[in-house]
């Protein structure tokens, strides 16, 4: 146990030393082989290799590619243009189409990191020539990125389906209703923030239904795909990892269709496809090997048989896991502190009798809570980074939408059917 504490400790002081999450990862791994004797080295270099086998993970690169194939082909903006129409007579017009726009890309991206940086690039600009501060509109891309990881098929579900044997297809449906709650929750508080500081609506005029349909017309097929995704696993026809290529050959059909998608794109769309599935792996097999430390160590089940002894109401555990996992977040990538924790508070939460899919909802909805939250927190820094806004000017305007936040988690916490329903329906 005492090389638990000190590999414990390399690991904290090497993520606050910003060390790349994978590397700090395999260093408190690496001390834990070589110190104790009674492990072969070669351990550490299979378990890691062993972690990036798994079949299901196939869905990642998969997904992650159709999203970028996605942007190469014009769908972006032809779903961008359907959620101006949309919008075009709520308060804080462009900053409700950032929040749709995040919804709908949120089912052909997969990743809020992605969706921000995006809609940064696409979004941001218009927002301040049409008056908007600059700080609220990253704000606002920030907080519609957090959506991404709920909807399917979000890679946050994936990976937590992957590490804790949970059916990725029921995770992918469980996330439906949260995705849609957020955004509805989130497009309220945007209307009610953008009539406080008068960003007017674009236009007042009724909207015909021909000016609808035009706008719908162009986005229709990239917005099937989603429902195609879901559609295709429940019916059988093909698994929750075959949907990843599914959704490629749509992504592919689309450019085609569209006749935007042009050879260098292609190869373009690959090579970043490549780089952030290489990323997301490295992470995912250097966390596979310390979580087979924990489990070696017997970490888990003692944390089981501590918690269950000290704590006997699931809703007091609900409430400190949320807590935990929140301060976890501001400091810890959200997919690596799923790999390493996720392991272990899954199990306590079973003897509570929380249902598996509930708190998967729940953990994945606070690591995106801690992603835009400082002083680590990614959204923060990506939406910065590209929009150019100061991190002090971003953490101030987005304190009133930690209140929200706050409601969002309540709901999905401690009304389980928001994130069970569906699936107990379809399944």
């Amino acid at each position: 146990m005492n090389l638990i504490a000190v590999c414990a400790i390399v690991l904290l002081v090497l993520l606050f030393m910003k060390v790349p999450v994978y590397i700090a990862v395999l260093g408190a791994s690496a001390v834990y082989t070589i110190f104790n004797p009674s492990i072969n080295p070669m351990i550490f270099a299979q378990k890691m290799i062993s972690g990036t086998e798994g079949l299901s993970l196939l869905a990642i690169p998969f997904f992650v590619c159709a999203g970028i194939f996605m942007n190469y082909t014009g769908v972006t903006k032809r779903i961008m243009h359907f959620c101006e129409v949309m919008t075009s007579r709520m308060y804080g017009g462009l900053a409700q189409v950032n929040v749709l726009l995040s919804t709908l890309m949120g089912g052909l991206s997969g990743s809020s990191l992605a969706d921000a940086a995006m809609e940064c690039k696409m979004l941001v600009p218009s927002m301040v020539k049409s008056g908007f501060s600059l700080s609220f509109s990253a704000v606002v891309t920030g907080a519609s990125g957090m959506i991404v990881p709920l909807i399917p098929p979000g890679v946050g579900l994936i990976i937590y389906g992957v590490i804790n044997n949970i059916s990725i297809g029921k995770l992918f449906v469980a996330g439906i209703v949260p995705g849609l709650t957020m955004t509805v929750t989130l497009m309220i508080f945007v209307r009610f923030y953008s009539k406080k500081r008068n960003y007017l609506p674009k236009r007042t005029t009724k909207i015909s239904v021909k000016e609808k349909i035009d706008a719908l017309r162009p986005a229709i097929w990239p917005l099937l795909l989603p429902i195609i995704i879901i559609g295709g696993v429940r019916l059988g026809i093909f698994t929750a990892t075959e949907s990843g290529a599914v959704a490629i050959a749509y992504a592919l059909f689309l450019g085609i269709c569209y006749k935007e998608l042009k050879l260098k794109d292609f190869l373009q769309g690959c090579k970043e496809g490549v780089i952030t599935t290489t990323s997301i792996m490295l992470i995912i097999g250097a966390a596979t090997c310390f979580s087979w430390i924990l489990t070696k160590e017997q970490i888990p089940q003692a944390v089981s048989a501590w918690m269950v002894s000290i704590i006997r109401n699931k809703y007091v555990f609900l409430i400190l896991v949320n807590i935990f996992l929140v301060i976890v977040g501001m400091f810890i990538e959200g997919n690596a502190s799923m790999i390493v924790l996720a392991p272990i508070l899954a199990p306590v939460a079973a003897q509570y009798g929380i249902d598996p899919i509930h708190f998967g909802m729940v953990y994945i909805f606070n690591c995106t809570i801690g992603a835009f939250t400082p002083p680590m927190g990614t959204l923060i820094f990506v939406c910065c980074g590209v929009t150019g806004c100061s991190t002090k000017e971003f953490i101030k305007d987005s304190i009133p939408f930690y209140f929200l936040f706050f409601i969002d988690l309540i709901l999905i916490t401690f009304f389980p059917p928001l994130s069970t329903g569906l699936v107990n329906l379809i399944y």
